[in-house]
């Protein structure tokens, strides 16, 4: 076991990585914004607050995946966010590096962040956004590629709600929890304010 481990301050705390992928933010040409959104999104989503570990790096493929195996493998993280790097330019292998350390793919993940992103502009289709499961013998972890901008994170993560704040288009986190759950990761709660999570009524606790 890693010396660097990330250790729960309680059982069902959820150790998250996070991952900025960028050649000028991992140049310190701009302060990355990816990371503190992701961050604070998580913060008032959850019950209980996160333990967190956080990369940045630049666009390139064999950087990115290591620092993806880090964070299930060596850290322990059961839930890794990256944010960046999955467009079709060029230098956007973000979901090349993902998928090369995938044991599951997770296709309904990508498919309803484009179906958010649709929402607000038609370029959402140029998006290549995927998520998996990584699985060693001893853990398991979902990582979820994300949008660049911070507003785009929160619409990700939250969904799409109209002017009376029902829910047009489900967020895709309302999914994470019971994701985790199972694949042998602690039991996370949301406020219901910023998304609920699904569980089916068998796998959810007494109140």
């Amino acid at each position: 076991m890693s010396s660097n481990r990330l250790v729960r301050a309680h059982p069902d705390q959820l150790l998250v990585g996070l991952l900025s992928v960028s050649d000028r933010a991992s140049r310190g040409d701009y302060q990355d914004q990816g990371i503190p959104a992701l961050q604070q999104w998580l913060d008032e989503a959850l019950t209980q607050k996160p333990q967190y570990a956080t990369r940045v790096v630049a666009d390139e493929q064999e950087t990115i995946s290591a620092a993806l195996i880090e964070f299930v493998d060596e850290l322990g993280c059961d839930l890794v966010l990256t944010t960046g790097g999955t467009g079709p330019a060029r230098r956007d292998i973000t979901p090349e590096a993902t998928l090369a350390v995938a044991t599951k793919e997770m296709p309904g993940f990508g498919e309803q962040m484009r179906q958010i992103s649709l929402h607000f502009v038609p370029t959402a289709i140029l998006s290549r956004q995927v998520a998996v499961i990584r699985e060693t013998e001893t853990h398991a972890a979902l990582i979820i590629n994300l949008p660049g901008q911070p507003k785009a994170i929160a619409e990700t993560l939250g969904g799409v709600k109209d002017k009376q704040g029902q829910t047009v288009v489900a967020g895709v986190f309302a999914a994470v929890p019971y994701c985790i759950d199972l694949i042998g990761g602690p039991y996370v709660e949301t406020n219901d304010s910023v998304t609920t999570a699904f569980r089916p009524k068998s796998a959810r606790r007494p109140a």
